[in-house]
Parts: structure tokens; sequence; C-alpha cells
């Protein structure tokens, strides 16, 4: 007959030493991964968001330091020398590279130069129309009311103005067209979508139960919107604003070739792109060139919004 007593002990033996071989909980194998995470993650596997961020990334170091690409003037000519010169392809990074316009002025240090007035314009429209129509979506979409009344017709009546006709008039008040005055008539105007999408999101996030336990622990309203509603409604808000970066960088450029924003002697691709038109038979390289830096431009903001709205909706994962 067995012994009772030692099997009993080399049962419970078993039972109090955990296996060597058994494996650890879900939890502690993988830690749970926020909203934000979740679309990092995404966006790191993303050859769209990888391609787009370098076309930025460089965009943005020669807005910042356009002398690392070239060391010649983008605003001094020699009509002698290179009026509308053809391209020496084959000097890649030199004045010849791209060509001459018609003032001889070389067309790649205009390109380089150029990148900084664009990129300031598409930024700074960005960030004003983010925080303005973030702030009043936010209030009308949780205060509701009276007040996303008065709010929301507000945000019809602008919407409702054609937004490139709409900015010619805000900038047929201005004398002297610059890239601030230029950012102003694009803010003035391009806030509403941003509006609109920020008072959905937080009239959807305010019904969570999370913002009901902030109410009834004591929460008060400013902790309520920039503690648990802010965080969780940014998502679109986001996506919209960096597809909307590319459009304004286009309306400047838009603008400019009509004659209604930047001018010289300030150096703008729309500038550039207008000045050309008058020599796309005989010198079309003039026009070209800084049409193509435009469309890449607008092509990497749109792309990397793109990118990002992908990552941040959980239906299309």
């Amino acid at each position: 007959m067995p012994d009772v007593t030692k099997t009993a002990a080399a049962v419970e033996e078993a039972v109090a030493t955990p296996s060597v071989d058994a494996p650890a909980p879900a939890a502690q194998q993988e830690k749970a991964r926020s909203l934000w995470g979740d679309a990092w993650a995404d966006l790191r596997r993303n050859p769209y968001f990888i391609v787009s961020s370098v076309l930025i990334s460089v965009l943005l170091l020669i807005s910042a330091w356009p002398t690392l690409f070239t060391s010649a003037s983008p605003t001094v000519g020699d009509l002698v020398h290179h009026f509308l010169s053809k391209p020496e392809l084959g000097s890649i990074g030199s004045p010849d590279w791209l060509g001459y316009d018609q003032q001889g002025r070389s067309v790649y240090a205009r390109l380089i130069h150029g990148t900084r007035a664009s990129i300031i314009v598409g930024v700074c429209v960005t960030a004003i129309v983010t925080v303005l129509g973030g702030i009043m979506g936010m209030i009308s979409g949780y205060f509701g009311g009276k007040i996303d009344a008065v709010l929301s017709r507000v945000t019809d009546i602008f919407f409702g103005i054609p937004f490139l006709l709409g900015a010619m008039v805000v900038l047929q008040a201005f004398v002297e067209r610059t890239v601030w005055v230029v950012v102003f008539a694009l803010a003035f105007l391009g806030w509403t979508q941003i509006t609109r999408v920020m008072r959905g999101a937080v009239i959807t996030v305010k019904q969570a139960d999370y913002v009901h336990a902030a109410k009834a622990l004591g929460a008060g309203t400013t902790r309520i919107l920039f503690r648990h509603i802010l965080p969780n409604a940014m998502a679109p808000v986001i996506v919209v604003a960096t597809i909307a970066l590319g459009g304004y960088i286009s309306a400047e450029a838009t603008l400019s070739y009509l004659g209604l924003g930047l001018a010289a002697p300030t150096v703008s691709w729309g500038v550039d792109i207008s000045a050309g038109v008058a020599q796309i038979r005989v010198a079309p390289h003039v026009l070209l060139w800084p049409s193509i830096m435009l469309s890449i431009t607008v092509l990497a903001f749109i792309m990397l919004g793109e990118a990002v709205r992908n990552a941040l909706d959980p239906k299309l994962r």
C-alpha cells in the first residue's frame, strides 16, 4: 500500500511550487496600450507615413536653413549671362542646375528659399485655426443650449463664404501683402471646419462614463474639458488639420499666382509660377520646377494626414 502521508506531501509541494515552464499571465506579457500607442505602432509600419515624414523633414530643414543647400542669391539676377538659361542637370546643387528665369535669377536658389514662405504659411495657419476652431468647437459642444446655437450660427456664416474668394477680399484691404498678412487672411476664414469637427467629437465624448464620473467627483469644468474631453476628442481634429495644412500651402500659391497673395521681393513658389506662365513656350523650366516642388509638398502633407487617419480610426484597422 502506498504511503498516504508521502503522497499528500508531494501533492502539497507541487501545488505550492509554481512550474518554471508555466506561462506568465497575459497582462504581464504585454502591457495595454492607449489609442495613441496603437496609432504610433501602426504609423511606424506604414510606408506612406515614413515617406511623407522624410519629405516633410527635408522641407522643414530647407525652410529653416536654406543656405545649407545653396549659396546663390534668390533675388540677384544677371540678364547678360543668365537670361532664361536652360537647366544643366549634371550640375547638381549648383545655381545652374535648374536653369535661370527671365530676370537671370537661379531657379534652384528660388526653389530653396521659396520653401520658407510656403511652410510658414501652412504651419502658422494650421496652428491658428486648430487652436481657435478647437476652442470654439469645444465650448459649443460641451455647453450646448444657447451658446451652441450662437456659435453654430456664426460658424455657418463664415462657412458659407467661399474660402479663396473671401481671402481675396480680405487681402485687398492691405496695401502690403506680407507672409503674415496672408496667414491672417487664410486663418480668418479657415477655422470653420475644425470647429465643426471638434464640436461633433466633444458631443460624443461628453456622454462617456468617465466624464460623468469626473462630474460626480466634483471636478471643475476646466479640468473636465482639458483633462478628460480634449485628449479624447483630438484624434479627428489632428487628422483634419494635417490634411488641411497642404491645402493652405496650395491656397497661398494660388493667391500669389493671381497676384493677390505674396508679391516680390518675397520669394514664393506661387510668385514664380505666375511669372513662369509668360515663358511657358520658350522656357518651360521656369514654370515646371516650382510647380513640381509645390505638388510634392502638398502631396507629402496629404499622405501624412491619410496615414494618421488610418492609424487613429479603429474602423480602418
